[in-house]
């Protein structure tokens, strides 16, 4: 099982990325994939879900809205599509694979992600 990040850069304030997910050694529509992401300083926080074919997305407060993530479950690849960029919004972004069990009320708590990509980074400045 290999999950690798990928699309962080140096993008100014209100700007967009799209970060990349591709999986590998599972099927992608089996299992639920979230984006995390931490600052400087700060915890690792769940930024946005998705699960399972037809299980639907979630997103935190602090980028719904903002951001989309979708999945491409022919190129096995999830991405998280990243609008209005604020400087809050630098961190390392990760992705990992979870279990089909979180839902709306867990999706964000580690302790049910098992697989975790090397992170890429996103800087927002001017």
């Amino acid at each position: 099982v290999q999950l690798q990040a990928s699309g962080g850069g140096l993008v100014q304030p209100g700007g967009s990325l799209r970060l990349s997910c591709a999986v590998s050694g599972f099927t992608l529509d089996s299992y639920v994939i979230t984006w995390f992401r931490q600052a400087p300083g700060k915890e690792r926080e769940g930024v946005s879900c998705i699960r399972g074919s037809g299980g639907g997305t979630y997103y935190s407060d602090y980028v719904k809205g903002r951001f989309t993530i979708s999945r491409d479950n022919a190129r096995n690849t999830v991405y998280l599509q990243m609008y209005g960029l604020m400087p809050e919004d630098a961190a390392v972004y990760y992705c990992a694979r979870g279990s089909s069990r979180v839902n709306g009320g867990t999706w964000y708590r580690e302790r049910w992600y098992n697989y975790w990509g090397q992170g890429t980074l996103v800087t927002v400045s001017s």
